[in-house]
């Protein structure tokens, strides 16, 4: 993040707070380096939509890019992985802003 003229600084409890997996809130996944360090960090969060007047669909299971770093690979496999990710927790959309590094996979991915 220090790469970004404007950036957050996090104390221990507040990574915690903000990058930790919470059930149907948070979601979240690392890759290792060799040597068992954290070495990439995606992550999204949950937002769902209630469905009205619809017979079969009551809700809309929607995910939102939160907090993604990679840094051993490009960011658009990163996000990629974090797709199939949401897929497996029966997400029906992914949402990510064109902000910050974004751009660079939202082209490569189709968004």
């Amino acid at each position: 993040l220090k790469k970004f003229p404007l950036h957050p600084e996090f104390k221990a409890d507040e990574i915690a707070h903000w990058m930790l997996p919470r059930e149907d809130v948070v979601f979240a996944f690392v890759r290792e380096n060799a040597q068992g360090e954290v070495s990439d960090v995606c992550s999204f969060y949950s937002l769902p939509s209630s469905i009205l007047g619809h017979e079969k669909h009551t809700l809309l299971k929607a995910a939102y890019s939160y907090w993604n770093v990679a840094t051993t690979v490009p960011l658009h496999e990163l996000m990629y992985d974090a797709l199939i990710f949401a897929r497996s927790y029966d997400f029906d959309v992914f949402n990510a802003l064109n902000v910050m590094e974004n751009d660079d996979f939202l082209k490569e991915l189709k968004f």
